[in-house]
């Protein structure tokens, strides 16, 4: 059928189905608040366990405030997520956003920041929660043991999340409940002993009194990674929920890393809270006298980190898959088992992780750099994204909104957190940083080019080709020439009237030792009556009996000698080594030297 347009309409093409209408058909579980909150609450309530002490090493009895300067931080980006998640919700996080307010390009930037967070979550969380276990078993190989648990949980995240859920709601909920006896303990202890608050509270001269808070805070910030994960697997969520989880992170952080900061400056010196920042937790339940609670928070780290490694599979998962939908990533990626799960990019993850620890060798220095840049990186840009969202995409639903003053100060509050970490913190974060990403982009990128040096390639091998067909077309006509120069060089042979036997001989010796193609008889007489009468058939019949090679007759009237063949020489261009005779008889006078090169050949 033909439409008055000239558009041709085939009614026997197959319905076709997109890649997204086709994956969103997959029967896959929804995640309800609890589990949703379990998956990303393990990965940010982790920081409750060091971000305390961190913050107290920078801020000293500051901390505290520093602490809820970065929950109201966060309580800021509660707003921002859910205005991006309720009018965008796509897995993809910041990507997601930036996708669909900016180019590609500039979204996959956010992209790569969010999967070196990822990674670097995953291998720190790993490293610490074996780290800890370690403390209740000796002898335990931290790499290997770090990455056996990534393996674990690579695993467990192949089989499917909602599986893998219920695994992380399980050590959620024994977390928070850990967090809340160590919170009871601490709370009832601090009174009994204010003296050490009271030496602990010194604050520090005016003019260190900003620097100090600022630089808390930028420390701090580390508590609040993880709570850009709920975004990159919002697809997985029931209606509603991601708004919740937003809420129940941002909940959870700012009751326990202020009250955690208090509880540990009320039982031990700010000088014993820096040496063990890394367990701080264990540490002030070892100071209060309770052994008991310290294995139970060595059993929950273990258990909660472990629940982060979790959270850093699934939340790429979603990331990554977003990512190759919109073809920014091999489509192989794409590839699921019998639980529609994408173990191609899980198993990558893996093996990305893996390298990493194996490269760095387990140095957290070298890790942490990559970690705080890039998801602060990634939380600053889902500020910039939207920003775009409300000035470009006015008119999209939302059922929340952010005000521009929250946007505006949340983007400053995580930019500043940047420079704090990258400029007076550790200078060296940004390098590490740039090691891992510059790598990450650039694949992406090459992505992005792949038709652009498909062509270009593409254009090269036929220039090669072209060229190449060329040269060897001027080589084969070259060669070619050569050979026929070469075979073109006539030989001649002085007959006086052999047999057709001796003249087969003749033409077997030149095919057998020249490069030939030409072969002139020549027969000089005086007089007519002296030319052999069946010499013409017999030159005739060699050229018939040897197609290969042209063979010819010449009759030159004159006296056979060295003059006569010093003259056919000049004349015909033949080199006199080319010139074969049979053994001279007694009629002739000359002696085989006076001919020169002339051989004889019968």
């Amino acid at each position: 059928m033909q439409t008055q347009l000239g558009v041709t309409l085939s009614p026997n093409i197959k319905h076709y189905k997109p890649i997204r209408e086709q994956e969103s058909q997959k029967k896959t579980k929804k995640l309800g608040q609890l589990l949703a909150t379990s998956i990303c609450g393990n990965d940010i309530s982790s920081s409750c366990l060091y971000v305390a002490g961190i913050s107290i090493a920078y801020a000293g009895a500051l901390a505290p405030i520093s602490l809820i300067i970065v929950a109201f931080v966060l309580y800021l980006y509660k707003k921002v997520y859910a205005e991006v998640g309720s009018a965008l919700p796509l897995n993809g996080g910041a990507y997601n956003c930036l996708l669909n307010t900016t180019s590609k390009f500039k979204a996959s930037i956010a992209a790569c920041m969010s999967i070196l967070s990822y990674i670097a979550t995953a291998v720190i969380s790993a490293m610490t929660a074996i780290a800890y276990f370690s403390t209740l078993v000796n002898g335990i190989d931290i790499i290997t043991g770090t990455i056996l648990l990534m393996l674990a949980f690579a695993t467990l995240t192949i089989i499917g999340i909602g599986e893998s859920a219920v695994v992380a709601t399980v050590i959620f909920i024994l977390h928070i409940i850990t967090l809340l006896l160590f919170s009871i303990i601490g709370i009832f202890y601090m009174p009994f002993h204010l003296d050490i608050l009271v030496s602990n509270w010194s604050l520090p001269n005016p003019d260190q009194l900003l620097i100090g808070l600022f630089l808390g805070f930028s420390a701090a910030l580390l508590g609040i990674s993880g709570f850009e994960s709920s975004a990159n697997f919002i697809e997985e969520q029931k209606p509603g929920v991601f708004v919740k989880t937003l809420r129940n992170m941002w909940v959870t952080v700012s009751i326990f890393n202020p009250l955690i900061a208090i509880i540990a400056l009320g039982v031990m010196p700010i000088s014993e809270i820096a040496e063990n920042t890394e367990y701080l937790l264990s540490s002030v339940a070892q100071s209060m006298g309770f052994d008991w609670l310290k294995i139970l928070i060595s059993i929950d780290a273990f258990l909660v980190l472990s629940g982060a490694v979790l959270t850093s599979f699934v939340g790429v998962v979603g990331l990554v898959r977003r990512m190759t939908l919109d073809r920014c990533l091999p489509q192989f990626l794409l590839k699921s088992g019998k639980r529609n799960t994408n173990y191609i990019i899980i198993l990558t993850f893996f093996i990305l992780c893996s390298s990493i620890l194996l490269i760095t060798n387990g140095d957290l220095l070298t890790l942490a750099g990559v970690y705080t840049i890039s998801f602060l990186g990634v939380m600053t840009l889902f500020a910039v994204g939207n920003m775009l969202l409300k000035v470009k995409r006015k008119k999209l639903k939302r059922n929340h909104v952010a005000s521009w003053p929250t946007v505006i100060f949340a983007f400053l509050f995580t930019f500043a957190g940047i420079l704090g970490n990258a400029l007076f913190i550790n200078p060296d974060y940004v390098n590490y940083f740039l090691i891992y990403f510059l790598p990450t982009i650039a694949i992406v990128g090459l992505m992005f080019i792949r038709l652009r040096i498909l062509k270009y390639t593409l254009s090269l091998i036929h220039y090669i080709f072209d060229y190449m067909n060329q040269l060897n077309h001027d080589i084969s006509k070259y060669l070619i020439h050569k050979i026929n120069r070469i075979r073109d060089l006539k030989v001649i042979y002085f007959t006086r009237g052999d047999s057709r036997a001796d003249l087969i001989k003749v033409m077997l010796y030149v095919k057998k030792n020249e490069i030939t193609k030409r072969i002139k008889f020549i027969h000089i007489y005086n007089d007519e009556s002296e030319i052999p009468p069946t010499l013409k058939d017999d030159i005739k019949w060699l050229d018939d009996a040897f197609p290969d090679v042209r063979v010819d007759l010449e009759l030159i009237k004159g006296d056979f000698g060295p003059e006569i063949i010093d003259h056919i020489s000049r004349t015909r261009y033949v080199p006199k080594n080319y010139m074969f005779i049979g053994t001279p008889g007694d009629h002739v006078h000359f002696s085989i030297e006076d001919f020169g090169e002339v051989r004889l050949i019968i």
